[in-house]
């Protein structure tokens, strides 16, 4: 909203401010218990992280803090070696991340395919919504958990009906307040002077605490804490970019503008430096959060600094007003976000884009589901990979060019030349049935990788065989370099051969300048 007055684009950025920063509380809680740290160690990361990023990220409006697709990955190193591992941990993750951003890697986002971010979307809004139902449990006399009584949960189903209600209602009079803001004061009203039984934020845990304070997180610098902390920083770091630079894409679709990758991944790095520092768990983009800011109309990195300081206002001084609010506004709201996050035009075009693409959201929504969203991503990355290869390979043939002759066949070939067709390469040539002088037209066609050239060479063997010579014609740059590099390619002759720029005699044999 470019053409809105100063005032007003503050006032806007605030009240998105104001919400996400409510909307932070119970996530941060819930993910710290998750890791199996202390509530505060999550609230500080979710400052800490929510204020860095904000001031310095590449994409204005994204909003971060401690996430569940970290946690899962902490609770281990939590149990198994103690909090302060898990601090040096987050320091050095951040360090990867800022070395990854230096380096310029943040682009390698852009090799996810579309149908991969569509399961993505689709698994990570599934993901909020079976969070969101953990609010409906309760400890379970045997140890476990068991549903709220059935009086317990209608209350909390109505009111989150009545919040979903007014973030759907209130935008058709007004979208001068945020909807989800809105939803929350009103259901926090209703409950406070109804006087009504129902799960607040204070009954996850107290909130209240301290400014956190700087500290070098207490292990011994050996080489066993390195074996340590190495492995899970580094899937840590990697959990935490791949997560935030999806999110990025994302906002950039909504908002229809263009996120810095590196700069967000040296941002996510320099929070976690920090945060570790600090006694915070670490933490990434979250997109729940991101898109609540994005819904309210944010597009300022004023929100998310505001996010970020009301959220350590609420541990300083206003925790007893922030734990009154009902645990069903907030599961409300992120109800709007789970809705508005699915991707349901993936449902309408499924059945109309290719097999292979509709398989891959599937399987990417899946594995986000019941493993994580680092390594659904890598995997729907991985097998989008495969698929290409093998449509490219099966697209690979020749054609007799006019330009042949009784003692001199020229084929054009076509499709690419790389490890998944080089059988198919191999299977369309016959030397013995060729005259003497065979040329083959790479015009349409390219030589990617070893087994490429290891396919030329070996086509080239063949016909030497045969006593009969092959020849190249219209290499790319690119594939004299590397034929040359195998050597086995010399300069065409241009008095004796004329428009041929390199012939091909076999690898280690001599050859005659044609």
């Amino acid at each position: 909203m470019p053409n809105l007055p100063s005032l007003d684009r503050v006032r806007i950025e605030a009240l998105a401010g104001l919400t996400v920063s409510l909307a932070l509380v119970p996530e941060a809680v819930a993910f710290a218990f998750v890791a199996g740290v202390p509530p505060l160690v999550g609230l500080y990361a979710a400052f800490i992280v929510g204020l860095v990023t904000s001031l310095t990220g590449g994409r204005p409006g994204m909003i971060s803090g401690a996430t569940g697709a970290l946690a899962v990955v902490m609770v281990t190193l939590v149990k198994d070696h103690g909090i302060e591992y898990l601090f040096i941990t987050v320091i050095v993750m951040g360090i990867i991340q800022v070395a990854i951003g230096a380096l310029k890697q943040g682009q390698l986002i852009r090799m996810v395919p579309y149908p991969v971010m569509l399961g993505f979307v689709n698994g990570l809004a599934i993901v909020i919504f079976l969070a969101q139902l953990e609010n409906f449990k309760i400890p379970g006399p045997d140890g476990g958990e068991s549903w709220l009584p059935f009086n317990e949960l209608a209350v909390m189903l109505g009111l989150i009906a009545v919040t979903m209600a007014v973030i759907y209602v209130l935008p058709r009079f007004t979208k001068r307040f945020p909807a989800a803001l809105a939803g929350i004061l009103v259901v926090s009203a209703v409950v406070i002077f109804g006087g009504i039984n129902t799960p607040t934020v204070g009954d996850l845990s107290s909130i209240s605490g301290k400014f956190p304070s700087f500290g070098i997180p207490d292990v011994p610098f050996s080489f066993e804490t390195i074996r340590i902390v190495l492995p899970f920083a580094f899937i840590l770091a990697a959990i935490g970019l791949i997560e935030s630079l999806l999110t990025l894409s994302l906002i950039d679709g909504i908002t229809e503008t263009k996120g810095q990758n590196n700069r967000e991944c040296m941002a996510q790095g320099a929070s976690n430096i920090v945060t570790g520092f600090f006694g915070g768990m670490g933490g990434c983009a979250m997109i729940g959060q991101s898109m609540i800011n994005i819904k309210s109309g944010a597009r300022m990195r004023l929100s998310g600094i505001i996010a970020a300081l009301l959220l350590l206002t609420y541990i300083l001084f206003a925790s007893s007003l922030i734990e009154r609010i009902p645990i069903a506004a907030l599961v409300g709201v992120m109800f709007i976000v789970v809705i508005g996050t699915f991707s349901w035009s993936s449902l309408r075009v499924v059945r109309k884009v290719p097999v292979s693409d509709a398989l891959i959201m599937i399987l990417v929504s899946a594995v986000t589901v019941i493993t994580d969203l680092a390594i659904a991503v890598v995997v729907g990355v991985i097998v989008s990979a495969l698929v290409f290869a093998w449509n490219a390979a099966r697209h690979i043939y020749i054609e007799e060019s006019r330009d042949s002759t009784p003692d001199r066949r020229v084929y054009t070939l076509h499709g690419q030349l790389f490890f998944a067709s080089v059988t198919s390469f191999r299977e369309l040539f016959h030397p013995v049935h060729d005259p003497v002088d065979v040329v083959i037209d790479f015009r349409h066609s390219r030589v990617w990788d070893h087994s490429g050239i290891e396919a030329v060479v070996a086509l080239a063997h063949r016909y030497e065989r045969a006593g009969k010579r092959l020849h190249l014609l219209h290499l790319s740059e690119n594939c004299q370099e590397l034929l040359g590099k195998a050597d086995v390619i010399t300069d065409a002759d241009p008095a004796a051969d004329p428009g041929y720029r390199v012939s091909v005699s076999g690898l280690g044999s001599s050859s005659d300048g044609h």
